[in-house]
């Protein structure tokens, strides 16, 4: 489900002078009924509310006094979020014969023309608080009030993100809580100032606009029809002929796949920045400890410490909770079966909350391997929001393919990448006559479009992260890309799965085999096509092809190389 909750106004929107009338009432419970949750967003003093609209209740949370009070109508408990007016400010308001003035918990309220003489008011006492408008009314509050630090505190009350909840309106004071809902909505008797901003204009005026905003709800839940032209939450992905390219942050589904080394961390650590700086809640499945450092998410589970699912799904009950679950502690050949075990939970999740906005999968093709077949129950008909990042596209789960819509080719050889992608799922593959690319350059291909893929520089990381270095220093590297000590003669069968083993072994084998592998290159081979450090690599070569150098000077210099660019631990 998308959408987990309706943010409505009450004046203007659901109430026509002042009251609610049956059908909007009814359309009302009907979303209640669906587990969904209903938040009153009002400028209206709690008590003035209570006596024109006998059923508060039906909302599970409501925000008065535009953004000022919290009242949860089940419990009756309130939450004042801005101070009560000084009463210096009241006396004077009265002295200065403003009419029509009410007081409430934090808001101070009267009518136009009396805006002028309420600023002189503020100004001559030095007092922090605004003016803000409705239809007439004139609502004083704390500077720092208003009904988008209401909706937020109510959210965060619920724990219910932005991104999952719909918003109607009408008037001027309105639009600050619109503007953080995923989807706004304007009745058809709003303001034009309001009816322009919004997302969806409905045909509707006042309750039957809102009856109207509930069925398209309940008839589509992702609101796909109203709103196939919403873009303002779209997410940077880069730069195309100098024209920003950006992906749907919903409904999304997207491969990046290349060979090693290629830049896939690039655009996917570019790529979870900005969804992070959105508020768009992700969780990333992390085997090889590449993303532990990620400053935007908690990492949970280390070289040590197999992830505790419990400890996730807790932080994860946070809209603002993004986790990295580092594998590194899981036995290799187990990681497949621990995923299998956490990504039921992850959907079970999703479908009461929402979230996490995103699941980001890195070595996918080894946790989603292509004799992956779970049962019907485990997996939904439809993956959304998944970010799949592999070397071999061909060897993930055709049924995980399928739903995908977004491929990014990085690195050499696009057209096998395509190819990769395509032949699993039965699609026929893009050929593309141009495959070079600069660095930081991906092709982007969007399934299903009649676009040829584009060539997209994109928009990197705004902090640069030494990528690789944990899981090569202390991680599992995969058992085919160890490291062997054999020896000249072959007789020896020493394994290194990491650059600590490969120092130890290293201090320890004789100085024969240590000068053998080191003078024939292994060393600098590995570093180069295992380990992905070029630079390492060429000092490799540079003290293999120092001579006069001994076994102990130059397991030192390899040492001292290794532990700058690493931080072995002691």
């Amino acid at each position: 489900m998308r959408y987990l909750a309706l943010a409505v106004d009450y004046d203007g929107t659901i109430a026509t002078n002042g009251k609610v009338n049956k059908a909007t009432l009814t359309a009302l419970q009907r979303i209640t009924a669906t587990g969904r949750k209903l938040i009153l967003v009002t400028g209206r003093e709690l008590d003035d509310l209570q006596g024109v609209f006998k059923h508060i209740d039906i909302f599970d949370c409501v925000v008065a006094e535009n953004g000022a009070l919290l009242y949860n109508p089940k419990t009756r408990a309130e939450q004042l979020l801005g101070e009560a007016p000084p009463e210096e400010f009241v006396a004077e308001l009265k002295r200065r014969k403003v009419k029509k003035l009410s007081v409430g918990r934090s808001i101070v309220a009267t009518w136009e023309p009396h805006q002028t003489t309420v600023l002189e008011t503020i100004n001559d006492l030095g007092l922090d608080r605004q003016i803000i408008f409705n239809k007439g009314a004139v609502m004083i509050l704390p500077a720092s009030i208003n009904k988008e630090t209401g909706l937020r505190a109510a959210l965060a009350e619920m724990d219910l993100s932005p991104h999952n909840v719909v918003g109607v309106g009408d008037a001027e004071n309105d639009q600050a809580f619109l503007n953080i809902c995923e989807t706004s909505a304007a009745v058809a008797n709003a303001l034009p100032s309001v009816r322009k901003r919004v997302d969806i204009v409905l045909d509707g005026e006042r309750g039957a606009g809102v009856v109207e905003l509930i069925k398209m709800l309940l008839d589509d839940d992702e609101l796909a029809g109203a709103t196939k032209k919403l873009t303002r939450h779209d997410v940077l992905l880069g730069q195309s002929d100098d024209k920003a390219v950006t992906l749907a942050p919903y409904g999304t589904s997207i491969l990046v796949a290349g060979p090693s080394g290629s830049g896939k961390s690039t655009a996917t650590t570019g790529f979870m920045e900005r969804l992070a700086e959105a508020n768009y809640q992700f969780c990333l499945i992390d085997p090889e400890g590449d993303y532990e450092n990620f400053a935007g998410a908690v990492t949970v589970g280390n070289s040590r410490l197999a992830p505790n699912v419990e400890e996730i799904m807790q932080l994860l009950q946070k809209p603002d909770g993004n986790v990295v679950v580092n594998l590194l502690g899981i036995a290799l050949e187990d990681r497949p079966s621990f995923f299998a075990g956490f990504l039921p939970r992850l959907m079970e999740l999703r479908v009461k909350t929402g979230r996490p906005h995103w699941i980001i999968v890195d070595e996918a093709h080894h946790l989603l391997p292509a004799s992956w077949s779970p049962a019907a129950s485990e997996v939904p008909q439809e993956f959304s929001q998944m970010l799949l990042i592999t070397v071999h596209p061909d060897w993930v789960a055709p049924s995980i393919l399928q739903c995908v819509n977004t491929v990014i080719a990085v690195g050499e050889g696009a057209n096998n990448t395509f190819a990769g992608f395509a032949k699993p799922v039965k699609a026929k593959a893009p050929k593309l006559t141009d495959t070079k690319l600069k660095p930081g350059e991906i092709y982007l291909w969007r399934r299903g479009s009649r676009i040829k893929p584009q060539k997209v520089m994109v928009e990197p990381a705004q902090a640069e992260r030494r990528r690789h270095r944990r899981k090569y220093a202390e991680g599992d590297i995969v058992e085919h890309e160890h490291f062997y000590f054999r020896g000249p003669k072959d007789e020896l069968n020493l394994r290194a799965n990491n650059l600590i083993s490969f120092m130890q072994m290293g201090e320890g084998v004789d100085d024969e085999t240590w000068d053998f592998h080191l003078r024939r290159g292994d060393f600098s081979n590995w570093f180069r096509y295992v380990i992905k450090d070029n630079e390492l690599a060429d000092v490799a070569d540079k003290i293999a092809s120092q001579k006069n150098l001994s076994p102990k000077k130059t397991r030192a210099a390899v040492r001292k190389e290794i532990e700058e660019r690493y931080t072995l631990p002691a």
